[in-house]
């Protein structure tokens, strides 16, 4: 078997869930640690045993040994990184968010198009925990009756320090929003993935506790129309007491389940069998193995996620989390922005 070998572009908190996840698997090697910051690149080097650094993400690109490049920069970067890898025919998996604009998805997206042949794929690692693809499936086979209304709640923690120690984020211009577009998206990537997309919004985004800090928001609430027919409420904020606690919950006419931090806390079904069915299959998932660097909050996805990208490549085909498929959900949180500037429903 081919031996694949990578090259991880931004050496921030983010990379050593890449890194380890490719490590997990045979005959995949990471052969460069790129960072803008020398000492970042060296760190990350040093402490996983990366034989090569850079400061200048082309020299990887050049590497003519170099299969796939993991994108794990600020946002605002990710366009021209992902364009500029795939048009040097290397396949490519960025972190969320995919891009900050509709302008850079449509980058990305035309590259994409000028190399179909490319695996590509956008980081929404919650898609391949056990728990969310059984419940992806229970809602496709129809257990929850006619889906009436989907709930979710995002809340977490990020003070003034956390702002002002990375000057891209809480920018327009390089993180592209706040807590919509870096923490509460992967909440919103779910259900969106799993109702089968978002058909309309109306948002209203908010700076209630960071002025002057920074200039996108640190809370927000929008209203949804799914493609499917159920409505349904977002409320998202990075001011809670309550750090880092994630719900949502789905009402339908034969079933109700309530959903908190990456786990199903309670389910109600009219038939009490089926309830018992679905009872086992969710049991049955067990806990994903959160990454020894990773934090609690980032699930046991990555590594999934890169073990089916590294299979994507093998078998030349699309990843199951594709770019486009990740752009959609960027979408959404740009909609959110759009929505709140205009007071208008706007379509994602």
């Amino acid at each position: 078997m081919k031996t694949i070998k990578c090259g991880v572009i931004g050496c921030g908190v983010i990379a050593p869930s890449h890194i380890e996840s490719f490590k997990f698997l045979e005959n995949v090697k990471v052969k460069w640690a790129c960072d803008l910051v020398p000492a970042k690149a060296k760190k990350m080097a040093e402490q996983y045993g990366i034989p090569r650094t850079t400061v200048d993400y082309h020299e990887v690109l050049n590497d003519p040994e170099v299969d796939c490049i993991a994108v794990c920069t600020d946002h605002g970067s990710h366009a021209q990184i992902v364009v500029d890898a795939l048009d040097h025919k290397k396949h490519v998996i960025c972190e969320k968010s995919l891009g900050r604009s509709q302008a850079c998805l449509k980058k990305m997206i035309a590259a994409h198009k000028r190399n179909p042949e490319l695996a590509f794929g956008g980081i929404f690692q919650h898609r391949h925990e056990a728990v969310n693809q059984v419940l992806k499936q229970l809602i496709d086979e129809g257990a929850f009756g006619k889906i009436l209304t989907v709930n979710m709640n995002s809340n977490c923690l990020r003070t003034n320090e956390y702002y002002r120690t990375d000057a891209w984020r809480g920018t327009w211009a390089h993180e592209g929003g706040a807590v919509l577009i870096n923490q509460a998206i992967h909440y919103i990537d779910l259900i969106n993935w799993l109702l089968g997309g978002i058909k309309e919004l109306a948002a209203r985004c908010e700076n209630m506790t960071h002025q002057g800090v920074i200039e996108t928001e640190d809370t927000a609430a929008f209203a949804i129309k799914f493609k499917r027919g159920a409505v349904g409420a977002v409320t998202a904020t990075a001011s809670s007491a309550a750090n880092w606690r994630h719900s949502f919950s789905i009402s339908g006419t034969e079933g109700y389940l309530e959903y908190l931090n990456l786990k199903v806390t309670y389910l109600e079904f009219n038939d009490k069998a089926k309830q018992q069915e679905i009872e086992k299959r969710f049991a049955a998932c067990g806990i994903d193995s959160a990454l020894q660097a990773g934090k609690v909050y980032y699930g046991g996805g990555h590594p999934a996620q890169i073990k089916d990208f590294v299979q994507a490549i093998r078998e030349k085909r699309q990843p199951f989390v594709t770019g486009e498929s990740a752009a959609q959900t960027v979408k959404v949180v740009l909609a959110c922005y759009k929505s709140s500037q205009t007071g208008q429903w706007v379509k994602p």
